[in-house]
C-alpha cells in the first residue's frame, strides 16, 4: 500500500491558510457549475464511451451497437469506459449529468495536488498561487465540464508526477512507496488514453539520466534510481496485461493499446491522405474544416490555407482528388494512392518544412490557439463574423492562455533548476515535441502540461 504521508502534505497548508482556500474553491466550484449549467458537452466521443460503458453494464460485453447488434470492439482503451460505467451503475444509464458532477469533484481535486508539487518545488506561497490559478483556469473548468477523459487524464498525470516528486524527494532513502504510486498513477493515465505512456517514458527518460549522473557523483545509490524505474514501469504496464489478453482472444492480435485512428478490426485506414494532410496542416481550424469532414461530409479546397500548394499544378490536381472525394465521400484504396503520391512529391521538394517547420507550428497552435472547441465561439475567430460576445470570449481566452505560457516562462526565469523541475520539463517538452508529429493539433492535446504551466507560473510568487 502506497503510504499517504509522500502526498497531501498540502493539508497543513490549507489547515493554515483555511479562509483562503475555501474562498478558493468556492470560487473554482462557481466557475466548474457556470460551465456544468451554460456549456456541459456532450459530444460523439462522449457517446462512443457511453455506449461502451452501457453494453459492458448491461450484457458484459465491452463492444458498440450496431444495427448486427454488440460487436467486441477495441477502438478505446477500457479506462474511461469503466469510470462510466461506475457512475451510470450508481446513478442510472446515461446519467451524464452525475459524470460531469464527479469529474469537477476530480478537478478540484487536481487543483490541490498542483498545490502540492508547487509547495514541494517552490514554496508554500507558491502553492497557493498554483492552487488559485488552477482553481480559476476556464480550460480545466470547460472539460470537466464536458463528457471526456480530459480531467481524468490530467489528475492522474498530476498524481504521478506528484508522486515522482516526492519519489525524488525520498531517492537517497531508497524508499520506494511513492514509485509505486507514480506507476500506479501512470498505468490510470495510459488507460484513460494511449497518450499516457508519454508520461512512463518522460520519467524513464529523466531516471536513466539520474542514473547516469550517480553512477559518476556517487551521491545517490544507483540501486535506489534502478528500484524506482522497475517500480514505476511494472504498474505502468501491468495494468493493460488483461486488456492484452483480452484483445488476444477476441480478435487474435497484439493490441496493448488503443489504434492510432481509433480504427476497427480490417478498417481501411487513409494513411496517404493522413500523410498529405501533415504536409500542410498547421492549425486547428483545419481539423475541423478538412481532417475531421473525412469520410461522410464534402470538403471544400477554398478552406486549404495556401501553404498546401506549391504550384499551380499541385493545386489542380488537389482539386481534382477533392472532385472525386466529394463524389463518393468516401476515400478508397485508389484515391488514397494518389493523396500519397501528392504527399511524396511535396515532402520531397520540401523535406525541412515536413520534418520541422510544421511540427512546430502545430504545438505551438495547440499551446497557443483559444480553446473554444467546445464553446459556441467561431473556430476562426479571427474574422470577428461571430456574435460579438462569443468573438470576445475567443479573444479573451486567447489572451488567457498567452498568458498562462509567458507567466510559466517568467517563472522559470525565477526558478532554481532542481531536480523534480528538470523532470517536470523533460515531461512538457517531450510531450510538446511528441504532440507536433500528429496530423491533428487538437489543443486539449497540451492540457496535461498545464499543472506543470501552472506551477512554474506561481514562481513568479516564490
Amino acid at each position: 500500500m502506497v503510504e499517504t504521508r509522500y502526498i497531501f502534505r498540502v493539508r497543513e497548508l490549507v489547515r493554515h491558510h483555511l479562509r483562503f482556500f475555501l474562498c478558493a474553491t468556492v470560487a473554482a466550484l462557481a466557475l466548474r457549475l457556470i460551465f456544468l449549467f451554460r456549456f456541459a458537452s456532450i459530444t460523439a466521443d462522449s457517446l462512443i464511451y457511453g455506449d461502451i460503458a452501457g453494453n459492458w453494464l448491461r450484457f458484459g460485453i465491452y463492444g458498440i451497437t450496431t444495427p448486427q447488434g454488440i460487436a467486441p470492439t477495441f477502438i478505446r482503451l477500457p479506462g474511461y469506459p469503466a469510470f462510466l460505467a461506475a457512475i451510470f451503475s450508481l446513478f442510472g444509464m446515461q446519467n451524464y449529468r452525475a459524470v460531469l458532477a464527479v469529474q469537477i469533484a476530480i478537478d478540484l481535486a487536481a487543483c490541490f495536488l498542483i498545490a502540492d508539487i508547487a509547495r514541494r518545488t517552490i514554496s508554500a506561497r507558491a502553492a497557493r498561487v498554483a492552487f488559485l490559478l488552477a482553481a480559476l483556469c476556464p480550460f480545466f473548468a470547460n472539460y470537466a465540464a464536458s463528457a471526456l477523459t480530459e480531467t481524468l487524464e490530467i489528475f492522474f498525470t498530476t498524481l504521478a508526477l506528484d508522486f515522482a516528486v516526492a519519489g525524488l524527494e525520498s531517492l537517497p532513502s531508497g524508499r520506494i512507496d511513492p514509485w509505486l504510486g507514480c506507476g500506479l498513477s501512470i498505468g490510470a493515465a495510459i488507460l484513460l488514453r494511449p497518450d499516457g505512456g508519454l508520461l512512463l517514458i518522460s520519467v524513464g527518460i529523466y531516471l536513466c539520466f539520474a542514473l547516469a549522473r550517480a553512477l559518476q557523483a556517487k551521491d545517490t545509490p544507483p540501486l535506489h534510481i534502478v528500484q524506482a524505474g522497475v517500480a514505476v514501469l511494472f504498474l505502468a504496464v501491468a495494468p493493460l496485461i488483461p486488456w492484452t489478453l483480452r484483445n488476444e482472444h477476441a480478435f487474435h492480435r497484439f493490441q496493448p493499446l488503443a489504434p492510432r485512428y481509433a480504427t476497427e478490426e480490417g478498417e481501411f485506414v487513409p494513411s496517404g491522405f493522413n500523410r498529405w494532410v501533415k504536409t500542410w496542416m498547421a492549425d486547428y481550424v483545419s481539423v475541423e474544416e478538412i481532417y475531421w469532414a473525412v469520410p461522410g461530409s464534402e470538403m471544400d479546397i477554398e478552406k486549404l490555407p495556401a501553404r498546401a500548394f506549391d504550384s499551380e499544378q499541385q493545386r489542380a490536381t488537389t482539386s481534382q482528388l477533392f472532385a472525386e472525394y466529394n463524389h463518393l465521400l468516401h476515400i478508397t484504396p485508389s484515391l488514397d494512392a494518389r493523396f500519397a503520391a501528392l504527399a511524396a512529391e511535396r515532402v520531397q521538394a520540401h523535406p525541412f518544412r515536413y520534418y520541422a517547420e510544421l511540427p512546430i507550428l502545430r504545438s505551438v497552435d495547440m499551446w497557443l490557439r483559444p480553446r473554444t472547441e467546445l464553446l459556441p465561439s467561431d473556430t476562426r475567430w479571427w474574422e470577428f463574423n461571430d456574435d460579438p460576445r462569443w468573438s470576445a470570449l475567443a479573444i479573451g481566452l486567447g489572451i488567457m492562455g498567452i498568458a498562462y505560457v509567458g507567466a510559466a516562462l517568467a517563472g522559470l526565469s525565477r526558478a532554481r533548476m532542481s531536480g523534480s523541475a528538470a523532470l517536470l520539463l523533460t515531461f512538457v517538452i517531450f510531450r510538446s515535441l511528441f504532440l507536433g508529429t500528429l496530423e491533428n493539433p487538437e489543443p486539449r492535446y497540451t492540457l496535461e502540461c498545464y499543472p506543470v504551466l501552472l506551477l512554474s507560473a506561481s514562481a513568479l510568487f516564490r
